[in-house]
């Protein structure tokens, strides 16, 4: 468990209502930040100060625990501000202790936990602190989570809080890494001369950290495969990577490369009977609104194949 602190606000949601939090940084549990994460980066400013206000953090997660809202209200300058994530605003150390003391009159046992992104000196007496606040209730429901803003204020030799503002969270999304692909999302048919027909549906999944699409062959109407290929951001390698289940029972995965306005995949996979294979795939806009695929580079087994002529599909409105 990390041993640093930070300053919090955090929101319970409806049925707990809205609370400042100066919790601790620890990651128990799934669903809430991974244990022993690194510290956020800090800015500037002197190490002294950044451990000051992680030795008053602490002092905060007892009095919260103890359910004492004056002692939490202190944390706070005398005219320090509390903005919640409705936008409700509170001023003074008056209404905060009178926000925490309806809070635990309404809410026992609650828990917290901070995913602190970054701690910014501005002044060497003033500090910013950004991230995200994880809330727990004693039923076991899954966290609340809050993005936090603290600004903090050195007077008269002491760490206060002038001012906390939360608003809602938004997960984060790997948008920006395939957004270069989303000129491909619909759906694409082809057919040739000898009865064959391709068809390719690309949609994004839910918060569009994954384009999901879905390919099927047919000949003269029967089917001759089908496989969904999940296309996302891989964090580790810096690079947009994809993963492939064949219909037969196949699977496999795929590495992808921009080259102008084409996509370059290199795939490794297993064949259902159990036998290696790969394949590089080239894909990418065509004229009048085409969408161009072709495979080369294939082996099974270890065997080549030969290339695959390029197929055009066009976009089925």
């Amino acid at each position: 468990m990390s041993t640093r602190s930070v300053w919090a606000l955090a929101v319970a949601g409806a049925a707990v209502g809205s609370a400042a939090l100066w919790v601790h940084l620890g990651r128990p549990a799934a669903a809430q930040p991974p244990k022993d994460a690194p510290s956020a980066p800090r800015h500037g400013g002197d190490p002294a100060d950044a451990a000051a206000i992680e030795k008053n953090a602490a002092a905060f997660v007892a009095a919260f625990e103890k359910g004492d809202p004056d002692a939490l209200a202190a944390f706070w300058a005398p005219d320090g501000e509390l903005t919640d994530v409705y936008g409700r605003r509170l001023t003074g150390r008056g209404e905060i202790g009178k926000a925490f003391g309806e809070l635990f009159d309404r809410n026992k046992g609650l828990k917290a936990r901070v995913e602190g992104e970054s701690l910014r000196f501005l002044t060497p007496e003033v500090a910013v602190e950004e991230g995200v606040t994880f809330v727990l209730r004693p039923d076991g429901s899954p966290p609340t989570r809050t993005r936090y803003s603290n600004l903090h204020v050195k007077k008269g030799g002491r760490w206060h809080l002038a001012s906390v503002r939360e608003a809602p969270y938004l997960p984060p999304s790997n948008y920006p890494h395939l957004r270069g692909l989303e000129w491909a999302v619909g759906e694409w048919a082809a057919a040739g001369d000898g009865g064959e027909t391709e068809h390719l549906s690309v949609a994004w999944a839910e918060g569009q950290n994954f384009l999901v699409a879905t390919f099927a062959a047919a000949v003269n109407g029967l089917s001759v495969g089908r496989s969904t290929h999940w296309v996302g951001w891989d964090p580790r390698d810096k690079r947009v990577r994809s993963w492939l289940f064949d219909a037969a029972g196949g699977f496999g995965d795929g590495a992808w490369a921009r080259d102008g306005d084409d996509w370059v995949v290199k795939t490794a996979s297993v064949l259902p009977d159990g036998k290696p294979a790969t394949a590089t795939f080239v894909l990418g806009p065509g004229p009048d609104g085409t969408l161009r695929l072709r495979a080369k580079d294939r082996t099974v087994d270890g065997k080549p194949l030969p290339d695959r002529k390029e197929i055009r599909l066009k976009r089925v409105r």
